[in-house]
């Protein structure tokens, strides 16, 4: 069984931020394949889908704890290697242009706090991460990466705009193909298409 994890924050407020696109594009992906309906698990605290990928069964979660608690809700489901190399977890990366996206695993977890929540709950790196870029670029493509805490804080709790929503609308059809790849093709072959 997969399980594909989307970070965010719970609550109206954070629904269209850029910090929640882990969830926004779990959304998209659970409509676009026609998985059942969200349902809250107050075991995993977490809002759960269920659905398949090819032969595969496939979980979707959204942790309905704050960011820096989200390894709270897949503790139960992955207690082993083996599990969390079918874990994939989707988060924003203020290291990655608005737009971009890069597969991988093993990685660090450049102090982004969901996935530092994770990897100290499941005692492993070993999982497939989707990095999505929210960071703003230059004319040139240069990014514009907010200097200081509380200028990140405001980009990560700042709602997209129309026109980078519509930029965000392209990169989820392309991570929505990107996780079918890891689930049927396997994650070598997703990375090497996809980064």
């Amino acid at each position: 069984m997969y399980i594909i994890v989307g970070l965010g924050n719970p609550g109206e407020e954070y629904e269209k931020t850029r910090h929640n696109v882990g969830r926004i594009i779990l959304n998209y992906y659970a409509k676009k394949n026609k998985f059942e309906e969200w349902l809250e698990d107050g075991k995993l605290k977490a809002l759960t889908s269920d659905g398949k990928i090819g032969k595969d069964k496939v979980i979707l979660i959204e942790p309905e704890t704050f960011m820096n608690k989200s390894g709270l809700s897949i503790k139960s489901l992955v207690s082993n290697k083996k599990q969390a190399e079918k874990l994939i977890v989707i988060y924003d990366d203020l290291d990655l242009a608005l737009g971009e996206i890069k597969v991988s695993f093993n990685k660090g977890t450049g102090g982004h706090k969901g996935l530092e929540s994770i990897v100290k709950t499941i005692k492993t790196k070993e999982f497939v991460r989707v990095r999505v870029g929210i960071t703003p670029t230059t004319p040139s493509g240069k990014l514009k990466k907010p200097k200081g805490e509380q200028k990140v804080l405001d980009l990560l709790l700042k709602d997209f705009s129309k026109k980078d929503f519509e930029i965000l609308k392209k990169t989820r059809t392309r991570i929505a193909k990107a996780l079918d790849s890891i689930i049927i093709e396997g994650r070598a072959k997703a990375m090497n298409q996809f980064n």
